[in-house]
């Protein structure tokens, strides 16, 4: 069997088991009714209406509707329409779940039915701090005037959203505890996946609009927050949108890119440029709208410009399941994964392990500590700087006035290669029933040499941080993706203030080079493809190096190019090997000066790029480089980062000099 709290071995809530109650109801025939969550005011969570018209009764669905049915056909946006509870933050996150089937099924399992071995019970299933715990709850569901008090489906007679709020009302402990969130809570919470933000101002539009429809093409969670600082519906200032497509369109000369949202409410939806009823679609033939699904109706769902996008929304959420692939899909079994995944569960005791933070020097040493090491280094020759961090916003500091070490000039001058980590700090049960109160939260790393055991008060006050999580935060986590050199060190997770009781779940996502194992696979391919000259052409070099970097047969040829064929064109091992060691080295800093996560790059990024792979060029270099390769496109793909590596490889005994620190400079260049 799996591991308890695994998916496949979920934890149950409450010790109640779903196939043994099943079997209990169909064998009694009596219908569930869930002591644990009581049809009562104590799970409602909310002040009793003192107007007895309003008194809240507790139905089952067919008491609702004669025809009400759990799934029908296919499960969408529409079926979940925010009620009177303000949680739209997890309707929203619920919305971008019915995108991705696979995952839908994670939370929401299979061959449950309001009519087929119908006992008024069902299951749901959500990840918490690192388990997965599967909620079983009776189908009676609160009622106001004949009208569903929450979520409802927008068709009336669907009641699988309305039971999956209310089961994570339950594992949460009332209604009223979902009452303000942010959406990132729920993406978390339906996939297991790390969410991060990414602020709409940080990118042009266009490559913004790429950066989107990336991640959703990877199965990644998306959704929006409004700013309302022009002139739409300022009335909901911080309501969450669910991003659900992205697509173009072409009005006469003008190509548009559009994106996809939803408004939780199931209604009020944006009426500028491209909504259901501007004219703007009249310009637009019949064969893309169809390809849009464009539906002039008011159910929360609407399209609207990237440009205007930009304008009235500040804050994108992504949730990605998966660091490697992001896709929430079953991996190649051929596949080596390339992240490792390790964590810690943790208690901030007062008195004892509740430190607080640096302000507090004498009980700072007391919190938890966590070890980690980095032996393996998967990102080459380049120093970071300044690391990827999550959103600051308002919070606490605890920088000003605390003194720390001067960084040594041999920690300046030391070794460049880095490891990538990315550290997430997730307090727990925050939400009671009455009340939801986030503690200010925190982490910082630091670098050891040779201490032993716990770190005390000395360590901390001789040594600086090496990374943090940024200011203390008052939400549900925080998070910080960092780029440090090979060694040991510790995380201090730690309140903004000492003495303060908590619990805590930490999880560190290590990137991972290529193991042993993936040689070997290599050298097996190799001895079945080679010719009897033991060697490879570009059209297998392309199949072998296909599923990791999708590289076209141009793009093979010139890196064949640059090695030492004795002029047939052809790849022994030894440089096949060299070719896909040299690939997953771009790869990696590609993907990280591919700010945007859209696979591409920009001139800007390509030059940052190109001085990562230790070439460094004048940005006329670098517009030759881009006129040649980028084919006229305002975007570069990874394909051709490499073509530009390789045709300066070529030049390197003709044009390039290596400098002090092993670099090499480009003195002049033919393209």
């Amino acid at each position: 069997m799996s591991e308890l709290g695994s998916f496949d071995n979920p934890v149950k809530f409450k010790d109640q088991d779903y196939d043994v109650l099943l079997q209990k109801c169909l064998k009694s025939a009596v219908l569930f009714s869930d002591t644990v969550f009581a049809a009562n005011q104590s799970s409602l969570g909310i002040p009793v209406d003192p107007d007895p018209k309003k008194a809240v009764k507790w139905l089952r669905p067919k008491e609702i509707t004669s025809n009400a049915v759990f799934v029908e056909g296919t499960m969408g946006t529409t079926d979940i329409c925010q009620g009177q509870l303000g949680n739209c933050w997890l309707l929203a996150a619920l919305s971008c779940l019915t995108m991705h089937p696979t995952l839908f099924v994670k939370v929401v399992p299979s061959g449950q039915s309001l009519s087929e071995s119908y006992a008024g019970i069902f299951r749901f299933r959500f990840w918490q701090y690192g388990e997965w715990v599967e909620v079983v709850v009776d189908d009676r569901l609160p009622v106001r005037e004949g009208r569903l008090l929450f979520s409802y489906s927008r068709t009336t007679n669907k009641f699988w959203s309305a039971l999956v709020e209310k089961a994570y009302a339950k594992l949460i402990g009332s209604y009223g505890s979902l009452k303000g969130g942010i959406i990132s809570e729920g993406m978390e919470d339906f996939t297991g996946g790390i969410a991060y933000s990414l602020h709409v101002s940080s990118r042009p539009p266009r490559m913004l609009w790429r950066a989107i429809t990336a991640s959703l093409a990877r199965s990644s969670l998306l959704s929006c927050f409004i700013q309302c600082e022009g002139d739409w519906h300022c009335d909901i200032k911080g309501h969450a949108y669910a991003i659900t497509d992205t697509d173009k369109v072409q009005k006469a000369s003008e190509e548009v890119l559009l994106l996809r949202l939803r408004n939780p409410w199931g209604f009020v939806e944006y009426c500028g440029p491209w909504s259901d009823k501007c004219q703007d679609w009249d310009f637009i033939d019949n064969a893309q709208k169809a390809r849009l699904e464009l539906a002039k109706v008011e159910d929360g769902e609407f399209w609207i410009g990237i440009e205007d996008f930009c304008r009235l929304f500040n804050t994108v959420e992504m949730c990605s399941v998966n660091p490697d692939s992001m896709s929430g899909e079953a991996s190649d079994d051929t596949a080596t994964p390339s992240w490792t995944l390790s964590s810690h569960q943790g208690t901030w005791v007062p008195m004892c392990s509740a430190g607080g933070s640096r302000r507090y020097p004498r009980s700072f040493w007391k919190n938890p500590q966590f070890q980690m090491i980095l032996s393996e280094k998967d990102v080459d020759d380049y120093d970071y700087g300044e690391d990827e961090e999550g959103e600051e916003g308002d919070g606490e500091d605890d920088e000003e006035g605390v003194v720390v070490a001067p960084m040594s000039k041999t920690e300046k001058q030391g070794e460049k290669k880095k490891c990538t980590v990315l550290v997430e700090l997730l307090q727990k049960y925050r939400r009671q029933k009455d009340k939801v109160h986030f503690l200010y939260i925190a982490f910082h790393i630091y670098k050891l040499q040779d201490e032993p055991g716990s770190l005390d008060q000395q360590f901390f006050s001789n040594n600086r941080p090496v990374a943090r999580s940024g200011k203390y935060r008052s939400i549900r986590c925080v998070w910080r993706k960092v780029y440090l050199e090979p060694g040991s060190y510790v995380i201090v997770a730690s309140t903004y203030r000492p003495n303060q009781q908590g619990e805590f779940f930490l999880r560190m996502v290590m990137s991972k080079p290529v193991l042993p194992e993936d040689l070997f696979r290599v050298q097996k391919w190799f001895d079945e493809k080679a010719g009897s000259d033991g060697r490879v052409n570009a059209v297998q070099f392309m199949d072998l190096c296909w599923k990791k970097t999708e590289l076209p047969l141009e793009t093979c040829r010139q890196l064949i190019f640059g090695e030492d064929t004795g002029g047939r064109g052809r790849l022994n091992r030894a440089q096949a090997e060299k070719l896909l060691t040299s690939l997953r080295n771009l790869q990696s800093v590609f993907f990280q000066f591919d700010e945007d996560s859209s696979g591409t790059m920009s001139p800007f990024e390509l030059s940052l790029a190109l001085n990562a792979a230790g070439v460094e060029c004048d940005n006329v270099v670098v517009q030759l480089l881009w006129e040649r390769f980028g084919a006229g496109e305002q975007y570069l793909p990874f394909c051709g980062f490499v073509s530009c590596v390789a045709r300066l490889q070529v030049l390197f005994g003709k044009s390039m000099t290596r400098d002090s620190q092993n670099a090499y400079r480009l003195n002049f260049i033919v393209v």
